[in-house]
């Protein structure tokens, strides 16, 4: 199969809950035997982003979802060697990672007494947020004044007597209430999945 129809849904998919079991199924295919973190969030973000573009049965139609993707701790990137102006990278603060839809905020700081915005309070929280009313959300960061709803997942990373919270998946939608329980779900399954299958 041709790793773009990845992201095709049959018709017989009528229910959020099986659109996320098939989306989760599809991501678990193309990370198989790729531990590259950078590839299997590159292809996890396609793969939301333009599968639900494809569902009929999810929001507005094809603009229902405007975004999809991810941002990871910038201790997880590659750190340079030399720096045009001198100044150190910054530190404690989530790096634009791969994504799907417009251009977006390059970095969010998540250090104490600087986090703001939803992807900082779920990264800082390590739990899910679903906001129905982006406008009503306390500091909220507006990457796209278009987005009305957004709902962000912390990727955690577990092992025997360690926890650590690597980065977020966030998702904005052009509708109010554009999220429900039943992506919160799906979501984190996807999330755990990327986690797991990928090298840190």
């Amino acid at each position: 199969m041709p790793h773009a129809d990845s992201a095709y849904i049959p018709s017989t998919i009528q229910s959020k809950r099986e659109f996320w079991d098939h989306v989760y199924t599809q991501i678990e295919s193309l990370v198989d035997d790729q531990r590259v973190w950078v590839s299997n969030l590159a292809n996890a973000s396609s793969v939301i982003y333009n599968s639900l573009k494809a569902f009929h049965q999810f929001g507005e139609g094809e603009r229902a979802v405007n975004w999809a993707g991810f941002y990871i701790h910038a201790d997880l990137f590659p750190q340079p060697k030399l720096v045009a102006n001198g100044d150190s990278p910054p530190k404690d603060v989530l790096q634009l990672g791969p994504f799907c839809g417009k251009p977006a905020c390059q970095f969010i700081p998540v250090g104490p007494g600087k986090a703001r915005g939803v992807c900082a309070d779920a990264y800082t929280r390590a739990s899910t947020i679903l906001v129905t009313d982006v406008e009503a959300y306390p500091g909220h960061i507006a990457c796209d004044g278009e987005t009305k709803s957004e709902i962000v997942c912390p990727l955690i990373w577990e092992t025997t007597g360690e926890r650590k919270v690597l980065g977020v998946l966030d998702m904005d939608c052009l509708a109010l209430h554009g999220f429900q329980d039943e992506d919160k779900e799906g979501l984190e399954r996807i999330a755990g999945l990327v986690v797991r299958s990928s090298d840190w």
